[in-house]
Order: C-alpha cells, then structure tokens, then sequence
C-alpha cells in the first residue's frame, strides 16, 4: 500500500484572526478552487467547523466526471489546525492537516495531505501522471489565489 503527500506552506499579510476565520470556514473551499472542478457543497457547512461535522460536495477531478465527497472535520483547535478525512469519495485515503500560525507579518499556512489512490498498483501506475499533476495544479491554484484575495506576503 503506497500512501503519499502532499506538503504545501504559504504565508500571508493577514491576521491570525483572518485566517482562521476564513479558512474554517467550508464554504470558503469553493472560492480557492478551480472553477473546472465543478465544486458545490450538498450540506454540512451552514454551521461554524466542528469535530465530527460531515460535509457532502459534488466534484468533477478529471474527465468530467462528477463525483460525490463526504469528509468529516475529526479534529479542531481554535486559531491552530484542522483535519478532515474522506470518509465516501475518490481516493483509498485522504487526511489533510491544515495548520496556521501567527508570524512576523502575518500567517503562515501549512497544508499536509496524506492519501492513496483507489485501484491498487493501476492507481499507483496513473499517479504520476495524472493524481499528482492534477492536486500539484489545484493547490498551486489555491495559493495564486489567496494572494490574489488577500495579497502577497513581503
């Protein structure tokens, strides 16, 4: 079983106050990524982020082909992290950490995705050149983005 990760960092001229607020908050996630993706949430975000919470989304990562995800945010510490895992969707495994923290200036965010892809040593034959390119390019997106909305860290 082959797991990988996904390891991004990108500060910020915000507050931790900001930053927090804004990336706690699931409905956010559609407005960091790629409209492509098709990304719309079916339930679970209409309350503040909370260990145990499901949140359903519909998403189309290849082909167009649409796909359901249910992830349930397992563990919250104000202003500090944030985990969700897949629990229904397209990979084997997928636990993503989100961390922030207060810097000189500003924040900064780390992301770490541990996950596997479905269908054995298949999914490990198309991962180079297909899953690992495609999450590369979304959270790519996402960085251009944040500093897009809330400008870039000098």
């Amino acid at each position: 079983m082959k797991i990988y990760t996904v390891h991004t960092k990108q500060k910020l001229p915000i507050s931790l106050d900001e930053g927090w607020t804004f990336l706690s908050d699931p409905r956010n996630l559609k407005k960091i990524t790629p409209e492509y993706m098709g990304f719309e949430i079916l339930s679970g975000a209409d309350r503040p982020m909370y260990p145990g919470q499901l949140i359903q989304y519909i998403v189309t990562p290849i082909f167009g082909i649409k796909t359901k995800w249910v992830t349930e945010i397992t563990h919250v510490m104000d202003k500090k992290y944030f985990v969700d895992e897949q629990r229904f969707g397209p990979y084997a495994l997928w636990h993503h950490k989100h961390f922030l923290k207060e810097i000189d200036g500003g924040v900064e965010m780390e992301d770490i995705v541990d996950y596997k892809v479905p269908m054995g040593i298949l999914g490990q034959m198309v991962h180079p050149f297909l899953v690992q390119p495609k999450l590369n390019e979304i959270f790519e997106y996402r960085r251009k983005k944040l500093i897009e909305m809330f400008g870039e860290f000098k």
